[in-house]
């Protein structure tokens, strides 16, 4: 084995060997183990490049906090993926890992130049550089940054993986497989309690893993958790998820979990996922989260070889790897004593424990001397030496400043104490405190029911941990507490108090660079300048030096760099706050979220169904929003010839139409109509039964954002339709507003737009087509007027018949069970044949509204379009007392003269068709900037008028009408004539037909 593999220590001890490759070089590691580790092990201390300055860097950690040994991992030309942790990235045979933000090599990297110009660079530069000149932003600018940008390369080719979902609820959910989330999980299992425990780990057992000689209840640590591990295997009401990590806290105890299926295979089995999202609802959640071990702030503190003492002792007592052959230790904290004296009693050099502090507990220190390990208290980091991998390391005495003394080695492990994993906890709305024992924020007040546990509520003490841990198990279970017993451990390391990390001279020479975010090359001089720079809120120090932002969040900068601000702003460290930790935890693949969203599945596809004798007939179909809607039939014409012939045959016999897609909402109870007179600003309870009427929505804004028919079937029961996009959305706002604003009126609602197939038969032959059809009803003009409902049956079926029209001539839509929707369609296909019906699709319904001024929301509307702007003041009720909306239409600007009005707009040349979206103006002589007095909204060619009609938003158009406009497009200008609305039938007589 490799020079840096202990071969008698470790876990892994007669593991397989495994060859795996690094930037194209053939290694061999243990499986089991990390990328990291093998790395390690083969002396392999270079693995990536920094951000900005494109410095040489190493491994720093073992966990997800790495920033620096970011790795590419490919399986294949058409696999890569970018920016993967290689301490989180498990070795399998054949792995295949290429380091990055390198070029031509990782060891002579061109980028490394960026160094020589750090001082240009400084933190916020980018903001007083990219401004001037101005033609320099696209030339040279852009193309440099877009360049310059990220640290790993998107990958080119489709993703070739596939990706699932998943959903779950459980009684408790445990996030985090060490110590406390073992203890937490069996206390909720054994109380019968559905308890999921997922840990980011490849294995459970968190912290334990670096322990060499600690005994929990007489049993050597990992033998504690494997015996946990087997009994909670064995319950059935407990699901154990190793390799996936708790990415985001959401509201109502939701947490959503990326579950990483095959990445940690050499051959994974293509029926697999390669990855799992996993969104999960929980009574309670307990965050055993652990903590994150910060690093020092000195001199050229990034350099390859140093790492986190912490890391080292896990590399060390789980993996059998040694940091190096000669390892120095510079600690602000007990726990890195630990690692030292593991390492030389392994056999590994370690001449000197470096503490900031003057005076470390004198057992531990004491133990350390004893082993020969030479302990200087109250000295700092002077410098360091090396570049591509340390060499050596210099350091001064803090009180007098006289003593130098220089210390050769290959690896420099370093402490400054360990912050809380609080990410989770903070991105639920729990409120944090400061700790000032730890220098660290612990959770405080939660905002949901979860509570934190072990280390990641800053309590490092394991005994007390389990204990506490299963205490808050038994309560997540059953809501009793009960008597907690005491926990036997022993041996384990110390985790006295550490400081914030940053020593009295960090950054204090004019070129020195000491680091507080790794990942994004920020450093403790970056923090001092924002402060020079007048920043006082460290959100806005934050963006301005980019420290604890991106991928990082601040897992190791984020205490550091608040002390190093505290000290420049001469102020306490809570009283320079806390930023704000965003979802994900950790990244999360873009395959993940997507999940089955992919290629054809990117959308769900809805059809009606009538879906297919559409295709029969040839339908051309379009998007309308997730359904297929047939847009026209060709029959061997062009797109404008057919809608032509459709238009012509609803006008001059009868058109048949799909309007399955409309949405379609029951609302029933005693309440119904006083509930829907409030949530439309048409009046509806004043409906009759057997009555139809067309009623718009309103935001409480008093804007448009929806319309349709609503039926009342009885006097307890409506059939409401909505547009098609709109269904879900106006579902979501009854439900939102019965539950919250009208908790007290018995209503329900509930969506029936898929249980009706509605076919809408228009035209002056339409009741001739519908009438052998229809039995128990009259259906003769005088008898069901427009603007009627009733059930009925239609061909044997049970039928919900409107009399109701979008295309202004005579008009029934017919709505059936969708079971019996397409025979029903084929039958009156077949009868209309004979009496000339052909079926039309949306282009031509779009023609036959138009040339009646319907409007269609979303198209006619915008957002900021009230019912008097698209002429529908009528549609709006004059006496009720209230309705969502209804203050909003009386704020002063929505009642202002000068607004946006619909009106009509005829080309001077009837030839021409206006382009939808096209601005108008007064004068088309006016220089450039004009004046927008609006724009097209729906523009066709009319077969009933002979000519082209357009409807369009217009300042005070109505005033305008009769007047000419023009419209500006390319290389013309357009005259148009300002008109009514409605262009054919202005008198509304076919309707009635």
């Amino acid at each position: 084995m490799s020079r840096f593999r202990l071969a008698e220590h470790g876990r892994l001890k007669g593991a397989r060997r495994i060859q795996f490759r690094f930037d194209g070089e053939r290694y061999v590691g243990l499986e089991g183990e990390t990328l990291a580790s093998a790395l390690l092990a083969n002396g392999v201390h270079l693995t990536g490049r920094s951000f900005k300055y494109h410095r040489p860097r190493g491994i720093l950690g073992s966990g997800p906090e790495e920033p620096n040994a970011l790795v590419e991992i490919r399986r294949d030309h058409a696999r890569r993926q970018p920016n993967i942790r290689a301490t989180m990235q498990p070795l399998y045979d054949g792995l295949d890992a290429v380091s990055q933000n390198r070029w031509p090599s990782l060891g002579f990297d061109i980028g490394g130049a960026n160094g020589m110009f750090s001082r240009f660079l400084t933190a916020g530069f980018y903001y007083k550089t990219f401004m001037w000149p101005k033609a320099f932003w696209h030339r040279v600018y852009e193309p440099y940054i877009r360049a310059a940008a990220g640290l790993g390369r998107a990958p080119e080719k489709p993703d070739p993986e596939h990706y699932a979902n998943r959903f779950a609820h459980v009684d408790v959910l445990v996030a985090g497989g060490g110590s406390a989330g073992l203890a937490a999980a069996l206390a909720a299992g054994e109380a019968g309690a559905s308890v999921l425990l997922c840990d980011e780990g490849t294995a459970f057992g968190g912290w334990l893993k670096a322990e060499s000689d600690v005994t929990i209840e007489g049993i050597p640590a990992m033998d504690w958790v494997d015996g946990i591990v087997a009994r909670l295997a064995g319950m059935a009401n407990v699901r154990l998820m190793p390799r996936t990590t708790a990415f985001g806290y959401y509201n109502h105890n939701m947490l959503a979990l990326a579950e990483q299926v095959t990445d940690h295979l050499s051959e994974p089995d293509p029926a697999l996922p390669r990855e799992r999202l996993w969104q999960v609802r929980a009574k309670t959640v307990v965050l055993a989260t652990g903590s994150i071990e910060r690093p020092l702030v000195f001199p050229d503190n990034d350099r390859p070889g140093i790492m986190l003492a912490g890391a080292a002792r896990l590399y060390l007592n789980h993996f059998g790897v040694a940091p190096g052959r000669r390892v120095a230790v510079f600690t602000a904290h007990d726990a890195a004593y630990a690692a030292a004296i593991d390492l030389k009693r392994a056999g590994v050099a370690v001449p000197v424990i470096v503490d900031l502090r003057a005076e470390p507990p004198a057992d531990i220190a004491a133990e350390a001397r004893a082993l020969g390990i030479e302990v200087l208290a109250g000295y700092e980091g002077e410098s360091v030496r090396g570049t591509r991998r340390i060499t050596g390391f210099t350091v001064e005495e803090l009180r007098s400043g006289q003593d130098n003394r220089r210390f050769e080695c290959d690896a420099l492990l370093m402490s400054g104490g360990y912050t809380p994993s609080v990410h989770l906890f903070s991105q639920s709305r729990g409120k944090l405190a400061f700790d000032p024992a730890l220098q660290a924020y612990v959770p405080s007040e939660p905002a949901e029911a979860c509570v934190s546990v072990g280390a990641a509520a800053g309590d490092f003490d394991l005994a007390r941990t389990i204990g506490s841990a299963r205490s808050a198990g038994r309560v997540a279970a059953t809501g009793k507490a009960g008597k907690a017993a005491a926990v036997a451990v022993e041996g384990a390391a110390p985790f006295g108090g550490g400081m914030a990390g940053a020593t009295p001279a960090a950054g204090a020479g004019k070129f020195v660079k000491a680091f507080i975010d790794f990942q994004n090359d920020v450093t403790a001089k970056d923090i001092r300048f924002a402060v020079a720079e007048g920043f006082r809120s460290v959100e806005h120090i934050k963006r301005f030096t980019t420290t604890g932002m991106a991928t990082d969040q601040g897992k190791t900068s984020n205490i550091p760099g608040i002390g190093v601000a505290a000290v420049a702003l001469s102020r306490p460290m809570p009283d320079v706050g806390l930023t704000t930790f965003r979802a994900p935890f950790t990244p999360v693949t873009f395959g993940t979220i997507a999940g089955f969203a992919k290629g054809p599945l990117f959308d769900p596809t809805r059809k009606t169904p009538i879906h297919d004798s559409a295709e029969t007939e040839g339908a051309v179909f379009e998007d309308v929003s997730l359904w297929k809607r047939a847009w026209y039939f060709p029959k061997g014409a062009d797109m404008h010839a057919a809608v032509g012939r459709e238009c012509r045959t609803v006008r001059e016999a009868a058109g048949l139409f799909d309007a399955s897609t409309l949405g379609k909402i029951e609302v029933v109870g005693p309440d119904a109509a006083k509930f829907l007179d409030v949530i439309y600003a048409t009046p509806l309870a004043s409906l009759a039964a057997g009555k139809c009427r067309y009623a718009i929505m309103l935001n409480e804004a008093g804007f448009i954002i929806d319309d349709g028919i609503v039926a009342r079937i009885g006097d307890d029961r409506y059939h409401v339709t909505t547009t098609t996009g709109g269904a879900p959305r106006v579902l979501e706002l009854m439900e939102d507003y019965r539950q919250t604003e009208f908790p007290d009126l018995a209503v329900w609602t509930t969506s029936v737009t898929e249980q009706w197939a509605v076919i809408a038969v228009q035209g002056p032959k339409a009741r001739e087509i519908v009438a052998p059809f229809v039995e128990g009803l009259d259906i003769a003009a005088d008898a069901f007027k427009h603007m009627s409902v009733a059930e009925c049956t239609f061909m044997g079926v049970a039928c919900r018949l409107f009399r109701v029209s979008f295309t202004g001539e005579a008009g029934y839509e017919i709505n059936v069970p969708a079971d019996y929707g397409r025979t029903v369609w084929d039958r009156l296909r077949e009868h209309g044949r004979g009496l000339g019906a052909e079926p039309y699709g949306t282009e031509a319904m779009h023609v036959l509204r138009a040339e009646k001024g319907y409007i269609i929301v979303g198209q006619e509307t915008d957002g900021t379009v009230t019912p008097a702007d698209a002429g529908l003041a009528w549609a709006v009720s004059k006496k009720k007392t209230d309705f969502v909306g209804k203050r909003g239409l009386e704020r002063s600007d929505l009642v202002a003269p000068g607004r946006k009005q619909l009106v009509g707009l005829k080309t001077a040349n009837p030839l021409t068709v206006l382009e939808e979206g096209a601005q108008i103006v007064a004068d088309p002589n006016e220089a450039v900037p004009m004046t927008m007095l609006g724009h097209v909204t729906s523009a066709y060619h009319s077969d009933a008028m002979g000519r082209s009609i357009a409807l369009a938003l217009v300042k005070d158009g109505r005033n305008l009408i009769g007047r000419t406009l023009y419209v500006p497009v390319p290389k013309e200008t357009i005259a148009v004539e300002v008109t009514d609305t409605v262009f054919f039938d202005p008198e509304g007589e076919r309707l009635h037909g």
